[in-house]
């Protein structure tokens, strides 16, 4: 028996899928070249004779988030996503740079970027103050940003309404309680979360990527956490990696193929110079300048690739 599905649950190539009519079913990809993720569209078959329901072909996708490799390769994330929620936290210690990473795959896929600063019952007043100023950069660049607590059902409201008919993946380092938002979002979920380490370094608390239906509607995709990610370079727009503040300011650059490093004429750098454009945003460009190159040299002549550009909203 034929039939299509969602993959609402993957770990390595563990799948769990579900079919039109709400069925749930344990599966396998069938060939190695099938490499379905969580979000997937797939076409499945009943093997009744092994009491199996094997995946055959991952159907076509409206986007998919990848990250680099350490040799400039991709591997799939998840699929079909119409926004991606990075979420930081008091503890552990935000690693914005990471952060940025993820906001800028959000952009170059052309999809929804939310800032989402969680556990804020643990901020005094002074870290208030301090949250407010890490959040200002990504506000005057565009981006939404909302602040909550897992703890405090009363917070989780802004976030609610921003995740309403989306299909939102929740990313971001370990420990930072994307599990226990989405406990306190979804009812009736058992999910499984943890402390942090000794050294405040979050621990992986999920380790599949899960996809679960939101009551307001819409469905948000837990993902596990990370201590790095760099997008995969063919995913990035080449020209301002991602960064919207770049891509408005680039069209004022003197050359067309500027990299907003050591150019002369650069309008980017001049605006970090003269602080109209965030001096650590603009230092995280950088930086992911330098991998994009340093990834793109590892590939080889052949393998570089000439992605096209895509529009940063």
């Amino acid at each position: 028996m034929k039939f299509e599905a969602e993959v609402i649950a993957a770990y390595g190539r563990h799948l769990r899928v579900r079919d039109a009519t709400g069925g749930e079913h344990d599966a396998r990809p069938f060939g190695r070249r099938v490499q379905a993720v969580c979000g997937d569209r797939v076409a499945c078959e009943h093997d009744a004779a092994h009491a199996e329901v094997h995946v055959t072909e991952v159907l076509p996708r409206s986007n998919l988030l990848e990250r680099a490799t350490a040799r400039g390769g991709a591997e799939a994330v998840v699929a079909n996503l119409t926004q991606i929620v990075v979420v930081i936290a008091p503890a552990p210690a935000p690693d914005l740079f990471v952060a940025d990473r993820y906001v800028a795959a959000a952009a170059s896929l052309g999809i929804e970027a939310l800032i989402a600063l969680n556990k804020i019952d643990l901020l005094d007043i002074k870290a208030q103050a301090d949250a407010d100023a890490m959040l200002a950069p990504y506000r005057q660049a565009g981006y939404r940003c909302v602040t909550c607590s897992a703890t405090t059902p009363e917070s989780l409201a802004a976030l609610r309404a921003e995740l309403d008919d989306h299909v939102s993946v929740m990313v971001g380092q370990s420990g930072v309680g994307k599990s226990s938002l989405i406990g306190a979002l979804v009812p009736n979920l058992d999910i499984a979360t943890g402390a942090l380490d000794r050294d405040a370094e979050g621990r992986h608390t999920t380790t599949s990527a899960c996809r679960y239906d939101l009551p307001g509607g819409g469905a948000i995709i837990d993902s596990p956490g990370v201590r790095d990610f760099a997008p995969a370079i063919d995913a990035l727009e080449p020209s301002s990696l991602g960064f919207s503040e770049v891509d408005r300011l680039s069209t004022l650059c003197r050359f067309a193929d500027c990299q907003h490093l050591r150019e002369p004429g650069c309008a980017v750098r001049s605006a970090a110079e003269n602080g109209t454009l965030d001096a650590r945003r603009y230092e995280s460009y950088r930086r992911l300048r330098r991998l994009f190159e340093d990834l793109r040299e590892k590939r080889g002549p052949g393998q570089r690739g000439n992605p096209a550009r895509r529009p940063i909203r």
